[in-house]
């Protein structure tokens, strides 16, 4: 059983629970219900329920239990590990392969591949269907991502994700042409109320920062570098739609009519860096851009 432990703070008063959990940890808002209906959840000696509203002064304690038995079948997926060790994995993972199972897609996933190459040695943080997931990255984006395989790694490298600690380096090319050479986008990204399936920049959504760098420029596209402050939904898609320059082939965010042929976003997750959870090391790694992305620059350079 591990144990985490939240301080509620003035500004949470009147937050529901579950959300609370969520919004404070790397524990999904499904997870947080699940544990609190399980009584794993509590203040003091108290089991709090989900729907419990927060006073802003408590401490919350979240006893999280060991893993149980995964009901998520293992598949030999090839994984391009990066590295690996008792504690963690680094994974470059590949264009259209599904960080997790999720409804109408529960075999295929880079889940099955762990659970196929770990066993039962991933953490039980975000439950049966997401074991050993720290963060996730889309289906169509690529690159690097970290797997805890306990719990006491989980925990100490979604504390340093939440505190803003480790860092996130994307590559992406977008449309138009941006005349900056660097910027920050501070927009707050929430559930779009008009299409559920989509993310916005809306003005009660949850805090979001995005850092850009300018790498070369194409007329048309300017290709970028991200670097991730938060880590909200779709967080870098919506941002750089939300200024005009929307990623290059993302369906849902971008242009209608694209010139290339593609199968997703252009979009690269290709630094990650975290302090490793037992050694205290700072550890970095850098993925190369994938061949099909390679590929539109080597075109756009040619023009």
């Amino acid at each position: 059983m591990q144990t985490l432990k939240i301080n509620a703070a003035e500004k949470n008063k009147g937050e529901r629970l579950d959300k609370f959990i969520a919004d404070n940890s790397n524990i999904s808002r499904s997870y947080a219900a699940k544990l609190c209906e399980d009584g794993f959840v509590l203040c003091g000696e108290k089991q709090l329920l989900k729907k419990y509203k927060i006073l802003g002064t408590e401490e919350i304690t979240i006893n999280v239990p060991e893993p149980e038995e995964l009901s998520i079948e293992p598949e030999n997926i090839p994984l391009n590990i990066v590295y690996e060790d008792s504690d963690v994995i680094v994974v470059n993972k590949p264009q259209g392969l599904c960080v997790h199972p999720a409804p109408g897609n529960e075999s295929g996933t880079l889940v099955n591949g762990l659970v196929y190459h770990c066993g039962d040695e991933l953490s039980a943080i975000n439950g049966v269907i997401r074991p050993g997931i720290v963060h996730r990255i889309d289906k169509d984006t690529s690159g690097l991502l970290i797997v805890a395989k306990n719990n006491e790694a989980h925990l100490k490298l979604s504390e340093q994700l939440k505190e803003r600690k480790a860092m996130r380096k994307y590559v992406a090319l977008v449309n138009g042409n941006i005349k900056e050479d660097s910027g920050t986008i501070n927009k707050p990204i929430g559930r779009n109320p008009s299409d559920r399936k989509k993310m916005a920049v809306v003005f009660d959504g949850r805090e979001a920062v995005t850092h850009f760098n300018v790498l070369e420029r194409f007329g048309q596209y300017t290709l970028v570098e991200c670097i991730l402050e938060t880590g909200r939904t779709h967080q870098i898609r919506v941002h750089m739609a939300s200024i005009g320059h929307s990623i290059v082939g993302d369906p849902l965010y971008g242009i209608k009519k694209e010139k290339f042929n593609l199968n997703g976003q252009l979009l690269h997750a290709k630094t990650i860096g975290f302090v490793h959870p037992r050694t205290g090391e700072m550890m970095e790694f850098t993925s190369d851009i994938p061949e099909y992305f390679e590929n539109v620059l080597e075109k756009l350079r040619k023009r």
